[in-house]
């Protein structure tokens, strides 16, 4: 047994290996994603990047129905996407386990919503277990597999971005490699047609009340008394506040199952307390839970529904104590997130703005040109959905579609701008689509997609044409520009928006920050021929900045896009030595 440390990820990696995974496919996205890199990196475990979470979930069932233990992961909002297989999967259960990990974001990090996955556990009926450090994201991980096959379910394994990427001290263990169990064919328990459906519906609730009683014992669940003044009912990353924030002025039921939940023992501890708080992060889950059998807590009217929870809030809400801190009055400017210096988006965005356009955003690197000074995402809804919104936008005021385009990445044109196309060469709206094609998943780190031609791994495989794509779906005009030229660029546009019919323009020039790009020299301000007209600031670019009424470049940053050369009337930004 080897002890070392671990953020919450690679713990829960290690655990799926140990409990002998075989198929792993997900979907990237913050902060799921580290999970199935780590267990990419274990040979035995057969690891992929599926197009979008429901695929990835349905290639989870797949394997775990044939016999093999298997595995997804996705972020909270990606499980809006795989809800359709989750709820079904429920009721057919599996014949080898399976589990998915799904991480929440509170405070919304990386993420354009605070939704609790908590109440897919419920409503699904499927088991979902909360770690509340990085040993417990492995131990945790390698027991949902026992779990799955002792309940014949799939098991939610539930982290938030805290938990995810924290590290603590893990003691890894063997692989317990089972091999691949038998299938048998059983229709009435894999066919989910409205009779079938019926009887295991009826399965499905007996096995949630064995859950229940399971509940009430595992060792997942526990509690811990010190004073009984005050008790607190919690989970996950909560349990670790209210423990740095109180310690032995209060007792504890750490919840490690969040679904189903105990009944008999929150009575029992609630019984032994004064007064009952639950601290839990975004919506009152426990709490409510709580209330349903009984109990006396003091939940969100204490609490926020919003954002991240700390030790001192958690201090001065149960203790009324402020935690002392230092403050400056030193004025510190903000540092919104940028696109970073030489991305290929800049030059797009650019360009869009200057001929005036609505802008149908989508989620990715590219929502950052909603900041100014660029400014051209008008709308961000969820994946896929710039394409579908131009469509709807362009069908309520037709009159308008020359002055409307959608921008998508390549990877989540593949996740799901694919349909949307569709039904704009379908139902026939005057759309242009303008696909940022980067060469790779930009946000998460850097994954490859089905466009890049490489797997997980790193090894060939086929690359998706965008522009045969767009073709065999029924889009004619299809044409690709660098958006390093902004001359070029603007030209395409302009084209494509005058059309009388549906088109495409890809914007291809690979992220710079992919180690393989090769760039030019920085580039250099010659402050003799710089005038102070700050043209070269409109563009957003984090190498670029204004000092003595002159334009100058950080070198360290500038990576010689020349993007900025195009908007200098005066020649003065030049080639570094």
């Amino acid at each position: 047994m080897e002890k070392k440390l671990m953020i919450g990820n690679e713990a829960a990696a290690r655990g799926l290996y140990e409990g002998g995974c075989r198929v792993a496919s997900s979907y990237p996205g913050t902060p799921s994603t580290e999970i199935t890199e780590f267990l990419a990196a274990y040979d035995d475990i057969y690891s992929e990047w599926a197009p979008n979470e429901k695929v990835a979930m349905e290639v989870a069932v797949g394997a775990a129905i044939s016999g093999a233990r298997s595995f997804c992961a996705m972020k909270h909002v990606g499980l809006n996407v795989a809800a359709d297989p989750l709820f079904t999967a429920s009721y057919t259960g599996i014949n080898a386990g399976m589990v998915i990990a799904v991480a929440d974001d509170p405070g919304m990090h990386s993420s354009q919503n605070e939704q609790d996955s908590r109440h897919y556990a419920k409503a699904a009926k499927v088991m979902m277990l909360e770690p509340s450090d990085s040993a417990e994201c492995l131990s945790f991980a390698k027991a949902a597999y026992e779990l799955s096959e002792q309940f014949d379910t799939p098991v939610i394994l539930r982290l938030t971005t805290r938990i995810a990427h924290s590290r603590s001290l893990v003691a890894t263990g063997e692989r317990n490699d089972i091999g691949v169990k038998e299938y048998v064919k059983d229709p009435q328990k894999y066919v989910m047609m409205p009779a079938m459906a019926k009887g295991r519906h009826i399965v499905v609730e007996d096995r949630i009340a064995k859950q229940v009683e399971w509940a009430e014992t595992t060792p997942m669940n526990r509690t811990e008394y010190h004073d009984t003044k005050i008790g607190i009912i919690t989970s996950g990353i909560c349990y670790q506040y209210a423990k740095e924030a109180l310690g032995e002025k209060a007792s504890y039921l750490k919840l490690g199952c969040v679904y189903p939940l105990p009944v008999k023992l929150i009575q029992e501890f609630a019984a032994k307390c004064d007064q009952v708080y639950v601290v839990e992060e975004l919506d009152p889950f426990l709490e409510e839970h709580c209330k349903q059998i009984g109990i006396s807590v003091i939940g969100k009217e204490a609490f926020t529904l919003q954002g991240e929870y700390f030790q001192s809030l958690v201090k001065k809400v149960i203790l009324g104590e402020e935690t002392k801190s230092i403050s400056t009055d030193l004025d510190i400017p903000g540092r919104p997130p940028v696109l970073c210096a030489g991305c290929p988006h800049r030059g797009l965005f650019y360009a869009l703005k200057k001929q005036k356009v609505t802008v149908s955003g989508d989620i990715g690197c590219y929502t950052l040109g909603a900041l100014q000074p660029l400014g051209m995402i008008d709308t961000c809804v969820c994946m896929g959905a710039s394409v579908s919104g131009l469509h709807g936008r362009n069908k309520a005021d037709a009159e308008n579609a020359k002055k409307s385009v959608a921008v998508i990445g390549d990877s989540t044109f593949m996740h799901s701008g694919v349909t949307g196309l569709i039904n704009i060469a379908y139902n026939q709206s005057n759309s242009t689509v303008i696909i940022l094609d980067n060469s790779i998943t930009g946000m998460t780190g850097h994954q490859e997609n089905p466009t890049t031609g490489k797997t997980i791994k790193g090894d060939p495989t086929t690359a998706v044409s965008l522009e045969k794509l767009a073709q065999a779906v029924g889009i004619d005009r299809v044409r690709v520009v660098d958006p390093y030229n902004l001359k070029e660029t603007e030209e395409a546009i302009r084209e494509e928006l005058a059309a009388e019919e549906p088109s495409v323009i890809i914007s291809r020039r690979p992220c710079a920050l992919l180690k393989y790009v090769k760039h030019n020299p920085p580039l250099k301000v010659n402050a003799d021929k710089c005038t102070g007209c700050k043209m070269c600031m409109k563009i957003g670019c984090p190498a670029i900045s204004f000092k003595n009424g002159k334009s100058t470049i950080d070198f360290t940053q500038c990576v010689g896009c020349n993007v900025c050369t195009q908007l200098c009337r005066f020649n003065a930004i030049e080639e570094g030595k």
